[in-house]
């Protein structure tokens, strides 16, 4: 979810990792107003990675300078068309307490908006109309319509897909007006064979967004890990996340970026353009609020712009499930600005060789500072430290020291 968001107005888009026949999919949203033609759209999917890649997680690599020249060894640490219903449709719909409000075809998406005064007639509405809706979708209807809230609902037109040329099934986005500034998950949690996973770009003007009615907590960071790590760092995530997840009774939103879009030291991607922000839907973004074309000055950082432009990332990763998120999630921009990112330190040892004193200390401190490592991982992980221990071991096994020892005769040290 990219989730833009000032006073009351908000600007969402939503790209599911959906698993299925296009023909089986349909998408069921809440919304408080009926949306007109112009307030909903297809977006491009390339502007999800974007900002997906600008603010994940990241490994930054340091590397041991030569121990005799530095004595001092120091730890860094949509086409616009209309979906006709029949009369049979509009009078089936009247008969069960369901309102067809509005209808769309946008891109490939047939879109509906509907009132309901019957969580079960809309649901038998629904599915009379083809829509599959899993047991137990009643149940989670029932407290939006006590809302007042309308019903956005999508399903692919399987003849305009085909006519995208894509082979995935591209965000969909909608703007709306509404003093609530939350997301409503329990409908979707209905037809989940599992807890959801669900990653929220929420860009404000001001500062880090949060959520209310669940804690909000930062994701571990900043720690010295094994360097073998880089070859494995999605493993390294997933892993630590469940960690993190469980250690807080899954009952938590994890906060992973926090920044002002304008810069970011370290970078994992480029800082989005004005016209790419424009695309997420921040609508407030102008040339002279946006001057995002400051140069780089050294790989991956960019400088702060003498006049920050007006939109905050905040990423929040939120696992789910009924038991542990009976309620929807509610939200507020506060007006902390300090910057934060998911942040993993790899420092790579000397390995060349160095005859100095300060090499040889160099060499006895390295074996402490790689067990501390390896300890670390396995705290974060959860992975097996004696798994850990020969990996680094393999690390250990390249050093100068390592090296020297190999050099020696089979027979030197027998009789020793």
């Amino acid at each position: 979810m990219v989730l833009v968001r000032n006073e009351n107005k908000t600007a969402l888009t939503m790209f599911s990792d959906y698993r299925g026949e296009m023909k089986d999919f349909a998408l069921v949203i809440p919304v408080p107003e009926v949306l007109a033609r112009e307030q909903i759209n297809v977006g491009d999917r390339s502007i999800i990675e974007r900002v997906d890649a600008f603010s994940a997680p990241r490994l930054v690599e340091y590397f041991d300078p030569d121990p005799c020249e530095m004595p001092v060894y120091s730890a860094r640490g949509m086409s616009k068309g209309t979906m006709a219903l029949s009369s049979t449709d509009q009078s089936s719909a009247k008969s069960l307490g369901v309102t067809i409000e509005a209808q769309y075809t946008v891109g490939e998406y047939d879109i509906l908006i509907l009132g309901a005064k019957e969580s079960s007639g809309l649901e038998k509405w629904l599915t009379e109309k083809g829509y599959k809706l899993p047991k137990g979708a009643s149940k989670a209807i029932e407290p939006y319509i006590k809302q007042n809230l309308k019903f956005f609902v999508a399903k692919v037109n399987l003849d305009e897909q085909s006519k995208t040329g894509f082979q995935y099934l591209r965000p969909i986005q909608f703007a709306y007006e509404s003093p609530k500034f939350m997301l409503p998950i329990r409908l979707g949690m209905v037809n989940s064979d599992g807890p959801q996973d669900m990653l929220i770009y929420a860009i404000t003007k001001k500062g880090r967004v949060e959520t209310t009615n669940y804690r909000t907590v930062k994701l571990p960071t900043g720690m010295n890990i094994p360097h073998y790590v880089k070859n494995k760092f999605a493993d390294f995530y997933r892993a630590m996340f469940e960690v993190a997840h469980n250690k807080e009774n899954k009952k938590v939103v994890f906060l992973e970026y926090a920044w002002n879009m304008g810069w970011c030291d370290p970078c994992a991607a480029d800082p989005l353009t004005q016209e790419e922000l424009r695309k997420l839907g921040v609508f407030w973004a102008t040339e002279s609020a946006f001057n995002l074309k400051s140069p780089k000055v050294r790989p991956g950082i960019f400088p702060p712009l003498q006049t920050q432009p007006e939109a905050y990332i905040t990423r929040l990763h939120v696992k789910y499930d009924a038991e542990h998120f009976p309620e929807d999630l509610f939200f507020q921009e506060t007006g902390d600005t300090d910057n934060f990112q998911g942040r993993y330190i790899l420092l790579h040892p000397w390995i060349k060789e160095s005859k100095c004193e300060a090499a040889k200390k160099y060499q006895k401190e390295l074996k402490g500072r790689l067990t501390k490592e390896a300890e670390t991982l396995a705290q974060l992980t959860q992975w097996k430290l004696e798994d850990i221990y020969k990996e680094v071991g393999k690390e250990l096994s390249t050093s100068p020291e390592s090296s020297e020892k190999s050099s020696e005769k089979w027979y030197q040290n027998i009789f020793k």
